[in-house]
């Protein structure tokens, strides 16, 4: 892999694991609650404004889309931690708990990249934002068929594999906003 991808990458996991910290502190594990459906919504919403706003050409609220894209990735990881904490009906855990189940979310995820960004050539820096988040749309809309066929796939990768993916999409989002924002572009393209 590029090593200039594996350092950006690294950088937007960080940030994301930081806000994540310092929500899990303000807010405990209240998302312990969703089920995975209601996760699979809340990432919907994120990456919905985020078209709405990049058809539009204006937004009205000042959130930065690039606040929805962390939100995307955070979510995705919970809903990560939800499938591997199927079993268990523990509401409150600390961050101290939460920190390795995180960090080994994003290690399967990173390896995934890796393999995936050997075949395709890193060709994700030659896409728009705006295909990229139509990509994170269609894999919600797969992973709501999913959730309405109770999981069961016959041809198709589960609901996991469409989580990474939609992380590892909105972190090249976020990698290509922030070339974008140096490069004094328009950043909602």
């Amino acid at each position: 892999m590029n090593e200039k991808t594996a350092h950006e990458y690294k950088e937007v996991i960080a940030s994301c694991q930081a806000l994540f910290a310092r929500k899990t502190h303000d807010y405990g594990t209240a998302w312990r609650v969703l089920r995975l459906s209601s996760i699979t919504d809340q990432i919907y919403i994120k990456a919905q404004r985020i078209r709405s706003i990049q058809e539009k050409g204006v937004q009205k609220v000042d959130d930065p889309i690039s606040d929805d894209f962390i939100g995307i990735i955070n979510y995705c990881i919970m809903a990560m931690i939800q499938i591997k904490m199927v079993d268990s009906d523990k509401m409150d855990l600390s961050y101290a708990e939460l920190e390795p189940l995180y960090t080994e979310a994003v290690h399967d995820t990173f390896d995934l990249l890796q393999n995936k960004n050997h075949d395709y050539a890193e060709a994700w820096r030659d896409m728009r934002v705006s295909s990229m988040t139509d990509i994170i749309l269609m894999k919600l809309l797969r992973v709501k068929q999913i959730e309405d066929n109770k999981g069961k796939t016959l041809a198709s990768e589960g609901v996991k594999a469409n989580y990474q993916d939609m992380i590892n999409y909105s972190i090249f989002c976020l990698i290509k906003l922030k070339e974008q924002e140096s490069s004094n572009k328009n950043p909602v393209s």
